[in-house]
């Protein structure tokens, strides 16, 4: 299963082959079909098992590159997850809740794994309140990736794991989490979307 985003790649590099195998043109041929698979791979979107009972899942696929402390209003856990172009890139709910709050903020395109890139760069934060917690993540694009996308609106209500969009070809996502919340990963783990659990929710 690929993501519909994909199908504008898929039309463009398969006419490319089509025209390129009408005028022999054996190097264009394969150029084309290269990037058709690049884009077949990159846009693939697998089914995820999402785990039950009181926790918080990964909302992105990649490697854990900050896991720290923090005091931003009401959440006081951060965790940072790097996307390269080889992840899948679709994004997911951490938990079940509803959207409360969507802020959007153009930016610049550094590159994702820098210190700065969650401030700087081009990204939206989005407000998820559950029935135990209230959590905030980001999608930040980076520099190659250039364009968010975001399906959901405020006011939608989401399942756990439920996809919310993506970020075309690789960049970062960042969750922000109350101080009810332990979590289980550390700097350098890998996770994937839906399916990794990250912290527990515990009872206050």
């Amino acid at each position: 299963m690929i993501v519909k985003d994909s199908y504008p790649f898929v039309a463009l590099f398969f006419t490319g082959i089509l025209i390129s195998m009408v005028f022999h043109i054996t190097i264009l041929v394969v150029i084309f079909l290269i990037l058709l698979l690049f884009v077949l791979f990159f846009f693939r979107d697998p089914e995820r098992e999402i785990p039950s009972g009181d926790n918080v899942v990964s909302p992105a696929d990649g490697k854990v590159i900050k896991v720290k402390d923090i005091e931003k209003g009401p959440y006081k856990k951060y965790v940072a997850i790097f996307m390269t172009v080889f992840n899948v890139h679709i994004n997911r709910s951490p938990i079940k809740g509803k959207i409360v709050d969507y802020k959007y903020f153009e930016g610049k395109f550094k590159p994702a794994f820098d210190e700065t890139a969650s401030i700087e760069n081009e990204h939206n934060f989005i407000t998820v309140e559950g029935e135990k917690i209230r959590i905030m993540f980001s999608q930040i694009a980076g520099i190659i990736a250039r364009r968010i996308v975001f399906y959901k609106k405020v006011g939608d209500s989401l399942k756990k794991g439920e996809r919310i969009g993506l970020i075309k070809f690789g960049s970062r996502v960042d969750i922000y989490l109350p101080e009810n919340v332990e979590i289980l990963v550390k700097e350098g783990d890998w996770v994937k979307g839906g399916s990794s659990i990250i912290g527990e929710i515990l009872e206050e």
